[in-house]
C-alpha cells in the first residue's frame, strides 16, 4: 500500500518547513504522497522540488486560497 502523509506547515517554524517537507518527500515510495497545508501559495517550494527532483513528482492543488492552500505532492507509481 502506498504511503500517504499530511503536514500542516503552518504549525512549523518557517526555517524548518522545507527541511521537514523534503525529509518526507525523500522517503516517499512509488505511489506515495504528501499533502501539505499552508497559509500562502507554496509556489517557491514547487520550484525547488522541480529543481532538485526533475520529473519525479506531481504537484496538485487541492485547495487554492485565499486563506488556505493544500497541495498534494506525489511520486508516481511508475517512478
Amino acid at each position: 500500500m502506498p504511503d500517504t502523509h499530511t503536514l500542516d506547515v503552518r504549525t512549523i517554524i518557517p526555517r524548518e518547513r522545507h527541511r521537514q517537507i523534503f525529509a518526507i518527500v525523500d522517503s516517499l515510495t512509488p505511489g506515495g504522497s504528501l499533502t501539505i497545508t499552508n497559509d500562502h501559495d507554496p509556489r517557491p517550494l514547487h520550484y525547488q522540488l522541480d529543481a532538485e527532483y526533475p520529473d519525479q513528482f506531481t504537484w496538485t492543488y487541492l485547495e487554492n486560497g485565499p486563506d488556505i492552500w493544500r497541495v498534494e505532492i506525489a511520486r508516481p507509481a511508475d517512478a
